[in-house]
């Protein structure tokens, strides 16, 4: 009986060992098999890294080099600035002050306003806006995930401003 039990806790221990033995092997398989891709990875990125850099070295037209603004104008200063004229126009038409008016209206028509819903529970929201002039505005929208830009014309009578969205684009 004792030699028994000691041919059964050998072939217990066998067992144990080879089965050890199996997973070990079986480990360091998948290791070399994660080191591959690592090492394919890190050979693709340093490509992509080297194709970078040599469109970096590349000279560009000189048309696309600088922006220039146009004439008379600080370009990102001025633009959604309404001149004197736009606002004396708009005075005559019931605004007292304005781009804060018309800034306001539009914030609070914003809803009626922008020509996309909000997607993955976001709120379509206007983020910036300009007035242009006396009859355009210009507004950039999102919601965090998806955005546009739209033009709208805007009429003010009597004080009373009414929009209505010319174009849009999203992004």
């Amino acid at each position: 009986m004792r030699v028994a039990i000691a041919w059964i806790l050998a072939a217990i221990f066998l067992f144990a060992a080879m089965y050890f033995y199996w997973q070990k092997n079986d480990a360091e398989s998948r290791l070399r098999i994660a080191d591959n891709k690592l090492a394919e990875t890190g050979q693709q990125l340093e490509q992509e890294e080297a194709e970078t850099d040599s469109l970096e070295d590349m000279m560009l037209p000189p048309d696309t080099m600088s922006v220039v603004p146009p004439s008379g104008v600080e370009f990102v200063d001025e633009m959604g600035s309404l001149s004197e004229s736009d606002i004396q126009k708009l005075r005559k038409k019931g605004l007292r002050n304005p781009e804060v008016e018309l800034m306001n209206d539009l914030s609070r028509k914003q809803g009626q306003l922008i020509p996309k819903e909000g997607v993955v529970g976001g709120t379509m929201t206007i983020r910036d806006s300009r007035i242009l002039n006396d009859r355009y505005a210009m507004a950039y929208y999102e919601d965090g995930h998806i955005g546009g830009y739209m033009i709208l014309r805007y009429e003010v009578n009597n004080g009373n401003i009414t929009w209505k969205v010319v174009d849009s684009s999203s992004l």
